[in-house]
Order: C-alpha cells, then structure tokens, then sequence
C-alpha cells in the first residue's frame, strides 16, 4: 500500500492546533497549536508557530464553516496563547524541510488564505483578526488575509514581516503583495516595515494602516464582539435553516490506484503519469435547492469537488515524481449538463452558491499546480458546463474524432453559461476570456459555441481543444505526446506552464503565486537562506549567517 505523507483530510474532532466554538452568528476560531503536533518530530511548534499540519486544520475549518454553519456572518479569529497571536511559519520546520515540501507548504497555506478572503467577498461570512499580543511573519499574514485586524493596545503587541533580516527569505503567504495592494499601505513604509524585525506596535501600526482598529486592553474582548456581531448582522447568509455535514471521504489506496465515488487515480511512476477519472451522475439533478441541500455530502456536484480536490493534493505532495496530469470523464454528457443548469437557476441559493464557489476553488487549484494537465475528450466522456473547465484549465486538450470501432458513441463537447463567468481563474478572467486574450473574434467564436453539442471537428474549429485525432492515430499521438513531456526538465516546465496559463491583467491572487511564489521558491533554494550557513539554519543559534552578497 502508498503511505499517504500528508492527508489533506481532518474534523474539528481531531484538530490538534484550533478551537472552534460559537457565539450565535459568530464563530470563534482560536489558534492553540500543539507544540507537538506537527508532521515532522525534529522540530517543536512553540509560540503558536506553525507547520502544513497547522493549515490543513485551518482550511478544513474555513471550508466547514460555509458548508455546515449558514448561520455564521462573521467569524473571528484569535489565539489562546498568552499575549501571542502567532509566531509564524515554524523555522526548525523551514530549515529542516526538503525544498519541494516548502513549496508545497506556502502553496497550500496561500490557497488557505485566498479561501477565507473568497469567504469573506462571495459567501457572507467576514472574517475579523483579534491580534492579542505578537504576529510575526505569517501570524501577520494570517490576519492580512482576514477582512478587519483588531490589535490590543498593551504596550507590547506588535505586528512584524521579520522573515528579511531575520531569514533571509521573504514573507511567503502573501504579506508583501497584501500590504500594497489589499491595505494600500505606502511602499517607503512597507519597505521600512519589512526590515524591522520587533516590528511596529500601538499607535504607529494603525497609523501606517497595517491595522483597522486599536483597542485597550480592558475593552478588547467586549470590542471584538461588539464588531464581530455587527458584521454578522449585516451577512446575506440565512439563520434559519440547516448546514449541510461534509462526511468523510470514502477513498481507497492502493498501490498504484486510489478510488473515490467518482473520482479515479491510477498512477504509472515509470511514465510519470497520473491518470484522473471523474465520473458523470447515476440520479438526475434535484428539483429545487432544498432538495440538493437534503442530499448533503452526497449531492453530485459537491462529492466530485471534494474528491477531486483531495486527488489532487494527494498528488500534488505525495507523488512528486508524477509529472503528468491525463484528466479523462465517464458518463451522460446530457446529466452533467442537467446538474449544471441546476447549479446556474439556484445559484441565489445559499447551499447551491457555496457549491460553485467550491467549483471555482478546486479549478483554481488544478491552474496553480505544478503539473503539466492534459484533457482527453472521448467518445462516452461527460466535459459539459462546469466539468468542461477542466478541458479549457489543461495546458493541452485533445479530442477523439469520430467512433471506435463496433460502438456508435462519438466526443462531444458542451459549453454553458459555467463557462462565461462564474468560475474565473486567479486573474478574474474565465478560462475562455484567458484562452482568447486579445483575440476577439476568437473569443466570440467560442462565446458562439455555448449551448451547442460539439464534435471533434467544431470544437476545433471554435479553437477549444488543442487537436483532434482519429482511432487510428489516438494511441501513438498520445503515446508521443506523454514521452515528449516526460523527457522535458520538470523546473523548466513548472516555469513555462505558471507563464502560460495565466494571460491578461495581474491581480492579487497572480502575484502572489506567480511573482511572490516563484521568488519565493528560488530564495529557498539560495545557500544564504538554506545553506549551512544560511539564515535559516543559524537562527537561534548565536551566530551570524554567512551571506553571499553579490546582487544577482
């Protein structure tokens, strides 16, 4: 059996490092992270810092909160350790990590802070930071992310992106992007900010707007209520009626293979390749909203995000020598297509709402990972509406052209109204605006295309897939294809394929894992950092960290 490294999978039974309790319309998310209780044993998660183990509690708490709490409008997010809201990202952690891990980690700590500022702007639920004492470095970043930062007025706490003259790295989730561009604060004083590794407390720190609000200490826990309740007032979000329960996973390992409900991985580590099936819907759509809210966990289109997504993390942080995604789908092409003009009629619905949203997230993922992604469109796949952004979100897209031999079926491709807006990428363009950046012909060609049932020979012809291939020339193209691929540098290609994929406008989401990431990801790998020498790995140590100093 494969050892799964990291489950991506937990419950608020099993959380080591948060508390979650509730206050009527508000949560209250308290970190109290388990000094041992992180996934590697050579290093202590003291202060409130924190590792992967940490994030994966996080996100399943962020996820949970719009699925199961309706009720909650606002949700605060605080510490229960004594004058300490969070020391950041664990430095024993950072040091002692393989560079692929640190990638991963910062990744998916990123993909967690984008989840509560998509919370915050599209499902209601504003998040409030009750900074009780010191966040440093992605303590800080962890409150950038939420959408109101409290800080207690007490002579001591402070805020700080120390990771410059202390690490020599950089504030990896987001810190320096935020700063600038989510709270405007002037970039002489970023700069300063950033070299001040005690950081900046009280009065100063409103004033350059690294904070919303300072509070006394007496007043501090009756302020955070006052405004967390104030925001959840004003939440769109219904308080009465029932959250819907995410249930375990039901996945099955083994040794090359990993089973979900309508999810297939079947793993070939000679090829580098993983192949992922999804599978269409066995019931027809729901009638109305609360119908789709009954089916709970198990509503199609909930139950194939959740497993997909869990696939890919699985993938993307246990399987590190896969370098191929081959995304294929199973089923009725006319029932996805049901589900999806079920999801586009009711997605006023709270419940239905939270579904796309999900959508718009796992896509997100598959942009922001670093694999190249290929879809096969074939005779008897599904891509239709929403799970035709999976062809339009892949590097490459092929199709079959005509029939196998002794069946009828042929490809077919489906575009809706999924495919025009309310699933857009990092840079808040659609996959199809994306495609056809400054090609407006192009572009109005696919827009032409929606509601239509597509061949292989129109869906060429509207440029939605790459090539079309017939049965005689399928397996050897492909075959050719995959080799190629897998005989290119792995860095050269995560390079190419981060360039490619996101075309037009940058916004907050693309610098982060675009500029800042791939920064990031080169500072990481610098002997100034992470050499023996580095900063990292003299930190606490009493010497003093030997630097290259040539600019380069």
């Amino acid at each position: 059996m494969v050892p799964v490294v990291i489950d991506f999978q937990t419950h608020p039974d099993r959380y080591r490092h948060w508390r979650l309790r509730f206050e009527d319309r508000v949560a209250r998310l308290d970190m109290d992270v388990d000094p041992d209780g992180g996934l590697g044993s050579d290093y202590e998660l003291k202060l409130n810092s924190y590792d992967l183990s940490v994030d994966i509690e996080l996100a399943d708490a962020v996820q949970r909160l719009r699925f199961e709490h309706p009720e909650v409008g606002a949700v605060v997010i605080g510490s229960l350790k004594e004058r300490v809201f969070c020391a950041g990202a664990n430095i024993g952690m950072l040091a002692s990590a393989s560079h692929p891990l640190k990638v991963n980690f910062c990744k998916f700590t990123n993909e967690t802070r984008s989840s509560i500022e998509d919370a915050t702007k599209y499902s209601g639920q504003r998040y409030i930071s009750a900074i009780n004492g010191t966040a440093a470095g992605g303590g800080y970043e962890l409150a950038l992310a939420t959408d109101y930062i409290m800080l207690i007025d007490d002579g001591s706490a402070s805020v700080a992106l120390p990771e410059v003259p202390l690490l020599a790295v950089l504030p990896g989730t987001g810190g320096l992007t935020r700063l600038v561009d989510k709270r405007f604060v002037r970039r002489d004083r970023a700069d300063v900010f950033c070299t001040v590794e005690e950081g900046i407390k009280g009065a100063r720190a409103l004033d350059w707007n690294l904070v919303d609000e300072l509070v006394s200490g007496s007043a501090f826990e009756e302020e955070v209520v006052e405004r967390a309740a104030e925001m959840a007032a004003a939440s769109d979000r219904p308080n009465d009626v029932d959250g819907v329960e995410l249930t375990e996973l039901e996945r099955r390992f083994g040794d090359d293979q990993i089973e979900y409900s309508d999810v297939t991985v079947e793993i070939d580590r000679a090829a580098k390749v993983a192949t992922i099936t999804v599978n269409g819907p066995d019931e027809p759509a729901p009638t109305d909203a609360a119908a789709a809210a009954s089916l709970g966990a198990d509503f199609w289109p909930l139950r194939l995000a959740r497993e997909l997504d869990d696939a890919i993390l699985h993938l993307r942080n246990n399987e590190l020598g896969v370098g191929t995604f081959l995304l294929h789908s199973r089923g009725s092409l006319e029932a996805v297509v049901e589900y999806d003009r079920f999801l586009g009629a009711h997605s006023e619905d709270w419940f239905v709402r939270e579904v796309l949203l999900m959508w718009k997230r796992v896509l997100k993922r598959v942009d922001l990972t670093s694999r190249t992604v290929i879809t096969l469109v074939e005779p008897n796949s599904c891509f239709g509406g929403f799970l035709a952004e999976l062809v339009l979100a892949s590097d490459r897209g092929y199709m079959f052209e005509g029939t196998l031999e002794g069946e009828e079926a042929t490809a077919t491709l489906f575009l809706t109204e999924s495919n025009t807006g309310p699933l857009p990428m990092s840079n808040d363009l659609t996959r199809l605006e994306t495609r056809f950046w400054g090609d407006g012909a192009g572009l109005e060609r696919a827009l032409k295309a929606v509601g239509a049932t597509l061949t292989a020979d129109q869906a060429y012809e509207a440029a939605l897939v790459t090539e079309i291939f017939d049965e005689i020339d399928w397996d050897d193209e492909l075959r050719m294809i995959i080799e190629e691929r897998s005989s290119f540098s792995p860095d050269a290609l995560t390079g190419m394929e981060a360039n490619l994929r996101f075309a037009g406008p940058e916004t907050l989401e693309t610098k982060i894992f675009g500029r800042l990431t791939a920064w990031q990801n080169w500072v990481f790998q610098r002997p100034n950092a992470s050499g023996e020498t580095g900063a990292l790995r003299r930190y606490g140590t009493g010497l003093r960290p030997d630097y290259d100093t040539r600019r380069v």
